[in-house]
């Protein structure tokens, strides 16, 4: 353990980077999955998908980020706004475009990220036998983003 702080000052230090270490793999594991001249919704499914897999084969990520809360509070809350910074370029820009409805914001942001994490709980940490996999979720989630659930 001495040697980890011959680059850390602290253990809050190497918990710090850590979380930013999980916090920057879960983007490059969504980025990757993004490819050019994909719709905005596809996007979307595809960056969920991603993340589904990344948290099933690191289900670590979640301990991780939520023991951030107390730990480190500031890591906690950079975690998050940096996903939903990501996010709401993604529904600004296909706003732009005209493939997403104009005025998408804060509160669609958070609400998408919000589902993103608890899809990911339910179906990457918590995955039982028989559970659709990330492809089925992120198909799912995407029905219910592109048509709402009113009738």
């Amino acid at each position: 353990m001495g040697s980890f702080y011959t680059y850390f000052d602290s253990k809050d230090a190497i918990f710090r980077a850590l979380v930013q270490d999980m916090s920057e793999a879960v983007k490059v594991a969504a980025r990757e999955a993004i490819v050019p001249d994909m719709q905005p919704l596809e996007i979307e499914r595809a960056a969920l998908q991603a993340f589904l897999e990344f948290a099933g084969e690191h289900k670590e990520v979640y301990r991780i980020i939520d023991e951030a809360e107390f730990v480190d509070p500031l890591s906690y809350r950079d975690h998050y706004e940096t996903v939903a910074a990501r996010i709401r370029e993604r529904l600004e820009a296909g706003g732009a475009k005209g493939e997403l409805r104009d005025g998408l914001g804060e509160i669609e942001t958070w609400a998408l990220m919000g589902m993103n994490v608890f899809l990911g709980l339910r179906f990457a940490i918590w995955r039982e036998q028989g559970d659709p996999d990330s492809d089925e979720v992120a198909r799912a989630a995407n029905a219910m983003l592109a048509r709402g659930v009113a009738r």
